[in-house]
């Protein structure tokens, strides 16, 4: 296919050739030009973004011009005199975002001396009217705020991040926990908050959605904070915040090179926290943890929000050595090739909080039995395709909050019930996946009524035998939101749930599968948002 033909399909195509000769070309072993691929291939992954935004500003824009036909084409004088001001003002800023000025962050900015850098700094083209973040912003913050804002100085300027992985990142590192009657997700959204209204940072997405998933974090921040805390620390007996910035400097190592062997370093001060920024290959030398004996924060995988960023192992050896980091609270291997077995000994991890596992695609085997792993909040399992076995005890985890992937398949396979983790009672989020040769037990899902804390439930089908949708749940009632994805029914009415006990409206997200009809006895009075996903019309 020609570049030419699909301005959607051309960077896939160029990262597919990229690759391809990317692997013939590493045989020769020359760092300096697979460090020159390297930057060639961010660059299109950078491209590719744009294309997406700019055909979605672009949708937005023809869709406030046809707001305006249609006011033109009514001849409704008063109506168009007192709406005017405020169609003109959508129309300029629906303009406005076709060119998506925050695209490239400052490690892109051109220069013509080196001729291997081709993008201008955001910062370079912000926008004339966007207000520049200043020193009042951020002495408005509170001490939490400040500590989870320097946390996320580890993320490149500019690049979006997860909601979840920040408030992941903000567990692992003590800065958020449960306390006061309050989670650590409410205590993060409390503090995402914070940063938001002191615009330090944007969010990211479709701003009419009243929820914040991702969000970025302006150009130059960290160069404003060292600046502003150097230069009014003393004077502003700011001290606790000058300290955490060089503590926070000094324990954490970011591994940003494409190429990195751990265990080939000797530090003269603990490291804390190993983040993987930027690094694709991972090898580890025996006996690496020696050199980490206080690492609380493990994050060797993915944290990018795109499938094309890839990341493997040479080999899962390394993970059995992590039995010896007894202070490590957060683990992720996210979307890491080559994994095939988690060790038995990781649960002797009894201070970890959060695992993620989400995406391993290689992932076969987990530990036969995981119940003395009472510290975690956080088991997250989904995407890995190929695990079909769940592990004993994960229902006396009764400080989970968060459970995701839970497969449901043979009774051999799933020891463990749905019914069993109703005493997880601190349990907010969880997420079902019913495997190709599930055996569904009788009134299995009616228990999910005992779920007093669940806010988030998603279930999710990979058979697509209709008889897998014929389920009958009662909701708990403080669900907010509900997602059904790839339900394998026709009409909706063959999965049944019972709206009965919720207590407030709900949102509802239907995503791909066979779907024709949305015909069922359900009391739409309590689903206050519904989307429809991937769904074919009906004939």
């Amino acid at each position: 296919m020609s570049i030419r033909t699909n301005k959607m399909k051309a960077i896939s195509v160029l990262l597919k050739e990229l690759m391809t000769a990317r692997s013939k070309f590493q045989r020769k072993r020359d760092a300096s030009f697979d460090g020159k691929l390297e930057k060639l291939r961010l660059d299109l992954n950078k491209i590719k973004d744009v294309f997406v935004r700019v055909k979605k500003n672009e949708e937005e824009l023809i869709d406030t011009l046809a707001e305006v036909h249609a006011h033109l084409r009514k001849l409704d004088r008063k109506k168009l005199d007192e709406d005017m001001d405020f169609i003109c003002k959508r129309i300029r800023d629906s303009a406005h975002k076709l060119l998506p000025m925050d695209a490239f962050d400052d490690s892109y900015k051109e220069e013509d001396h080196k001729g291997n850098q081709i993008f201008h700094s955001s910062q370079e083209l912000q926008q004339p009217h966007q207000k520049i973040w200043s020193l009042e912003d951020y002495l408005r913050l509170d001490h939490l705020s400040k500590g989870c804002l320097f946390s996320l100085l580890i993320f490149p300027d500019n690049t979006v991040i997860r909601k979840s992985n920040a408030i992941n990142l903000w567990i692992g590192e003590g800065l958020i926990v449960d306390k006061e009657n309050k989670t650590t997700k409410e205590w993060g959204e409390d503090v995402i908050d914070n940063l938001l209204k002191c615009r330090v940072i944007v969010r990211y997405g479709n701003e009419k959605c009243p929820l914040i998933k991702k969000f970025r974090i302006l150009p130059n921040i960290r160069r404003h904070l060292k600046s502003y805390t150097n230069e009014y620390v003393d004077r502003l007996e700011y001290n606790l915040e000058k300290s955490r910035f060089q503590k926070t400097r000094l324990n954490r190592l970011k591994l940003e090179q494409n190429r990195v062997i751990l265990g080939d370093w000797h530090f003269d001060y603990s490291i804390h926290t190993i983040f993987n920024v930027g690094a694709s290959y991972l090898n580890f030398r025996p006996q690496w943890v020696k050199q980490f004996p206080n690492l609380k924060v493990l994050q060797l995988g993915c944290w990018q929000d795109s499938p094309l960023h890839h990341i493997e192992v040479g080999s899962e050896e390394f993970l059995k050595e992590l039995r010896n980091l007894t202070h490590l609270k957060y683990l992720s291997l996210r979307g890491i090739s080559n994994i095939f077995e988690l060790p038995s000994s990781i649960v002797e991890l009894e201070r970890l909080l959060v695992l993620d596992l989400k995406a391993c695609h290689n992932l076969e085997t987990l530990p036969n039995d995981i119940s003395s792993m009472k510290s975690l909040t956080h088991l997250i399992l989904s995407q890995c395709c190929l695990l079909e076995e769940m592990p004993k005890g994960i229902e006396k985890l009764t400080n989970l909050q968060v459970l995701k992937g839970f497969v449901i398949s043979t009774p051999r396979k799933t020891p463990c019930r749905i019914s069993d983790l109703v005493n997880l009672k601190k349990l907010r989020q969880l997420s079902i996946h019913i495997g190709s040769e599930a055996v569904i037990r009788d009134r299995e899902f009616e228990s999910l009524e005992g779920f007093l804390a669940l806010k988030c439930l998603k279930i999710s089908w990979s058979g697509s035998d209709p008889r897998y949708g014929n389920i009958f749940f009662i909701l708990p009632p403080n669900l907010t939101k509900l997602h059904l994805e790839c339900f394998p029914g026709k009409i909706f009415r063959e999965c049944m749930f019972d709206t009965r006990l919720l207590e407030q409206q709900m949102e509802l997200n239907i995503t791909g599968g066979k779907l024709e009809s949305m015909e069922a006895d359900i009391q739409w009075e309590f689903v206050d948002i519904l989307r429809l996903k991937y769904l074919k019309p009906k004939p």
